[in-house]
């Protein structure tokens, strides 16, 4: 497996708390990777630290196999927090002084940028006057200027109405697939984020809970028959022997979740309770992916 970025127990303390509390993340190449945390979990902190723009109290952070991280920054653009932009300028100007700044001598580089950012329209209109979906595509544009091959993204959908929320999501997309940029992306918008990310990271009180993909997220939320029993291998033996179910699977000690026979779930309690199971919660089950991300958070929205 090919790794963008990999951390190692990265912590940053603030004030004696660790913010961000031996996180261990993998961010294959080629995948838009979802971080997911209700505020102030440590999304904006990590996402500092991986990009350096913040010191980590402890761990490492290897960008690209490479154990120098700081050589490697180059390859990476970063939109975190608000873009970094001049209001009474025009998304062109604001391109030129950061290509100045950055000392980048290709100046068709903007044309090309405002194109793939949709802003080529926006011609001498101020960077003040721009909707929000506007400046984040503009901030996604200066990210982009040193053709980085890894993209750092702090919620850019956040505070979006549906037409700016499109637009970068549909940005995205092309950037990740027609570009091959690997993303690195938060948000709380988890219908949208569920559109196009690969894999996922979850977050909770500064500590990554999960790691997982697309395809493990749409078998997770599928519908089942939930059952909490005093011996999930047990039950698991009864229901293939007795009833030849063999769709299931045991996510933590105590609990199966059964993907057939969804219909005569009475019947299924029964040969389970008959075959010396005991029988604690018997339920059906199946949730959206937001439903899904509020429980691993705490039952709180995320």
């Amino acid at each position: 497996m090919e790794y963008v970025l990999q951390t190692d127990a990265l912590t940053k303390v603030y004030g004696g708390v660790k913010v961000v509390n031996e996180v261990g993340m993998h961010v294959e190449k080629g995948s838009i990777y979802g971080f997911i945390g209700k505020n102030g979990a440590g999304k904006t902190t990590f996402m500092r630290m991986a990009a350096g723009l913040a010191a980590p109290t402890s761990g490492s952070v290897t960008l690209f196999g490479s154990g120098e991280p700081e050589r490697q920054r180059m390859r990476i653009g970063t939109l975190i927090e608000n873009p970094g932009v001049f209001g009474g300028m025009t998304a062109r100007e604001n391109l030129e002084i950061v290509r100045r700044s950055l000392g980048i001598p290709e100046k068709k580089r903007i044309d090309g940028l405002l194109e793939l950012t949709g802003l080529s329209g926006a011609g001498r209109k101020k960077v003040k006057n721009f909707s929000m979906g506007m400046k984040q595509r503009l901030g996604i544009a200066i990210a982009m200027l040193r053709s980085p091959d890894f993209l750092i993204l702090d919620e850019p959908i956040n505070g979006l109405d549906p037409t700016g929320i499109m637009e970068i999501r549909d940005l995205l997309v092309t950037l990740n697939r027609e570009k091959g940029i690997t993303i690195l992306i938060s948000s709380h918008i988890l219908g949208e984020l569920s559109k196009v990310a690969t894999h996922y990271g979850v977050i909770r009180d500064g500590v990554l809970i999960e790691e997982f993909g697309a395809a493990e997220l749409a078998l997770r939320c599928r519908r089942c028959h939930k059952l909490v029993v005093d011996n999930a291998e047990l039950a698991a033996g009864v229901l293939e022997e007795k009833l030849d179910i063999h769709s299931y699977d045991i996510p933590q000690e105590g609990v199966l979740r059964v993907f057939e026979r969804l219909s005569d779930t009475s019947g299924t309690n029964r040969i389970l309770m008959e075959n010396g199971v005991e029988l604690r919660e018997s339920y059906l089950a199946g949730q959206d992916l937001e439903g899904y991300f509020m429980e691993l958070l705490g039952k709180q929205k995320a």
